[in-house]
């Protein structure tokens, strides 16, 4: 079999082989998102972005064209992840994988010369709050064994590098110091030997931090000098979106790891969208064991590259190993459940959640038709209460994420039980809708003292939205951030167009990721400031800064390194640094400094843009 795909205009071609005769055989793939068939074959199923189009009869070493555009016209493919992902042929009951039509991913290439470091840098992300340099340098190697610093040196071994503490290292004199928060730290590098003054365990634990970076990227000569550092902000975060794919437990820690080298504390653990519920769940097991797989047979067939059969799910021994590799870390892991909208699986897998009656066209921005669960059916809060504790309970943060992102235009409006519900409640609109029904999941869940976090449109609605001090993430850009804090929401801002890593690098064709609100390039992650300028009043409620990763074009888990690394840099700078410390330019010669240290530790890194 043969798949070939490139891009023309508006319009994919798709150039299909056969090995052997094929009698009517149907061409199975998706795309990001809904597809049209322009010629070669006819739509027979649409599901999202994914479609089956018939073909005419195959015979062996004929290629048969069939041309594809997006159904939206303000779509156009922007590069190769726009191509057809986990493309098949299916022929009676037989499916024939078909290669993939154009190489997957980030291609590797050699990275354009990186300025030099400034002298009064430290090779160093983030840079530290305070840096006074005294001269001179000391070797160091290791450390001896101290209490406190177990997670850093497991991380180095991990990691591939040197040990970090060892018998025979120098020794490293820590004190307590009031004067520093609970997460910073004062070291001093001299001849005499290293000390540190901490604030707190995490203060002694980003010090080890440092000190490990600085020997890798100083080769082992540390600069003499005082370090003195905090962090800007308390929540410093990386989204993964492992409900579009199934990211394996070993990429997570992996990743968790990545995220402790740059200081970053917070992991967003996205396990259900439209296309999966991933985590084993007692509440309701229906919902895992029929939505953890997808494709060829399934409740959701194969969406996102999903294929002829992709997927799997959490169970409880996964939960636990990633609690504990991230509380070893200095992480802390926010689980998201997602609601009322991204809910076609739930839907799909669990009865009830729907009204019958409800004749509404809706239709959401992915492409469903039936993916916003209806708050005016019992069986949806005979789900979502004990789902959303038992999600809740599992993780110690104390804190769930409800989702509340992109519901449907129109969601409910042919619904006669939310007709009804809205005339009780004194509610009009959909916005309104949404927002009751948050409140009244998000009030349920404070009487267990669990804190509620959501998506920037959970603040709609005329009773005020989700309300119950719910912490919100502004991610269509910062304005939606501003007005939440200005109404007393505390914010986590992460805005598409600065630190979504799903959208490619640059707009170069052969680059991979999506556009919908741009390109990111290394130096777009720190061109902006998470309190912007003109709303220094909200200072106070800006929490920290995030970025996401969703899963849309990731077909293999290492497909995803190079959409994080070297942009993961920014993020780092962004939620830690001072006002303004760090620009694109010393961004992009500091990720030069990094380049090698990725390569060392094996993630792979975008190397062009």
């Amino acid at each position: 079999m043969t798949f070939r795909a490139r891009i023309d205009g508006r319009q994919i071609h798709c150039a299909i082989g056969a090995d052997r005769p094929l009698a009517a055989p149907v061409f199975c793939f998706s795309l990001m998102a809904a597809p049209k068939v322009v010629s070669g074959g006819a739509l027979i199923r649409r599901v999202a972005g994914y479609a089956e189009v018939s073909l005419p009869d195959l015979l062996p070493g004929q290629l048969h064209e069939v041309v594809l555009e997006y159904a939206n016209p303000d779509y156009a493919p922007r590069n190769r992840a726009w191509l057809p992902l986990g493309a098949y042929l299916r022929v009676g009951r037989d499916c024939l994988p078909l290669p993939p039509g154009a190489e997957l991913g980030v291609r590797p290439g050699e990275a354009p010369a990186a300025p030099p470091l400034a002298p009064d840098r430290l090779p160093l992300v983030p840079q530290p709050t305070d840096w006074a340099p005294s001269g001179g340098v000391v070797e160091f190697a290791t450390v001896a064994p101290v209490a406190g610093l177990e997670g850093v040196a497991d991380l180095a071994l991990r990691l591939g590098l040197a040990p970090l503490v060892g018998a025979g290292g120098r020794a490293l004199a820590v004190s307590e110091s009031a004067d520093l928060p609970p997460d910073g730290y004062r070291l001093t590098i001299a001849d005499g030997g290293l000390a540190v003054a901490v604030g707190g365990p995490a203060g002694l634990h980003y010090a080890g931090i440092t000190l490990l970076t600085l020997r890798e990227t100083c080769g082992g000569a540390l600069p003499c000098g005082v370090i003195t550092d905090r962090p800007r902000f308390g929540w410093r975060g990386q989204h993964l979106d492992c409900a579009r794919h199934f990211f394996g437990v070993e990429f997570i820690l992996r990743l968790l790891d990545v995220m402790a080298l740059l200081k970053l504390n917070r992991f967003h653990w996205h396990f259900a969208d439209d296309e999966a519920f991933r985590l084993e769940v007692e509440t309701q097991p229906l919902l895992w064991q029929r939505t953890a797989f997808r494709g060829e047979g399934e409740l959701v067939p194969g969406v996102f590259g999903g294929g002829i059969r992709a997927g799997g799910s959490y169970s409880r021994a996964a939960v636990a190993r990633i609690l504990a590799r991230a509380r070893a870390l200095q992480i802390e892991v926010l689980p998201e459940i997602e609601v009322p909208a991204h809910s076609h699986a739930m839907i799909r897998a669990v009865p009830g959640l729907r009204d019958p009656g409800d004749n509404g066209e809706e239709v959401s921005v992915q492409g469903y038709m039936d993916n916003i669960v209806n708050p005016a059916m019992p069986a949806t809060w005979d789900l979502l209460l004990p789902l959303a504790r038992e999600v809740a309970g599992l993780f110690p943060l104390g804190m769930l994420h409800l989702g509340a992102d992109e519901a449907p235009p129109g969601a409910w409006d042919g619904s006669p039980a939310v007709a009804a519900l809205k005339a009780r409640e004194g509610l009009a609109t959909s916005e309104d809708v949404q927002g009751w029904m948050l409140a009244r999941l998000a009030a349920a869940l404070g009487e267990d003292g669990v804190r509620v976090a959501a998506w920037e449109e959970a603040a709609k609605g005329c009773q005020g939205g989700i309300g119950n001090g719910a912490l919100l993430f502004s991610w269509t850009g910062q304005g939606p951030g501003v007005a939440a804090a200005r109404r007393g929401h505390e914010v986590v801002m992460c805005p598409a167009q600065n630190v979504y890593f799903d959208l490619a690098h640059s707009g170069d064709p052969d680059d991979w990721g999506a556009a919908w609100a741009g390109f990111v390039s290394l130096e777009r992650t720190v061109d902006w400031d998470p309190v912007p300028a003109g709303a220094e009043d909200i200072a106070p409620r800006v929490a920290g800064v995030q970025a996401c990763l969703w899963g849309e074009v990731i077909v293999q888990d290492d497909q995803a390194e190079a959409m994080i690394a070297p942009r993961i840099l920014g993020v780092a700078t962004k939620s830690w640094e001072p006002k303004g410390r760090t620009g694109g330019a010393a961004l992009r010669a500091l990720a030069g400094v990094y380049g090698p240290l990725f390569d060392r530790i094996g993630w792979r890194r975008h190397r062009g843009a």
